[in-house]
């Protein structure tokens, strides 16, 4: 997995392995994370992304403005 960024591996990781179970201790939700881990290494899939570079940058516009109106409402 450490081709991934590190917050599309958490991402992945809790989707595919946290959220599907019940853990009783830390320790056993650790050691499911590390199965997991594991597995994804042994068995490696290569990540598509299914946005487009135009929709990704649309998204990031859009944050820019709401991240400007924020900045300009705590001025006031």
């Amino acid at each position: 997995m450490s081709c991934f960024p590190i917050t599309q591996q958490t991402r992945i990781i809790t989707r595919q392995s946290i959220r599907r179970g019940a853990f009783t201790s830390v320790k056993v939700l650790v050691k499911r994370m590390r199965d997991y881990i594991a597995h994804w290494n042994a068995n490696p899939e290569p990540f598509a992304r299914t946005a487009t570079t135009d929709e990704i940058l649309a998204k990031v516009r859009i944050v820019q403005a709401n991240i400007k109106k924020l900045v300009d409402n705590n001025g006031k």
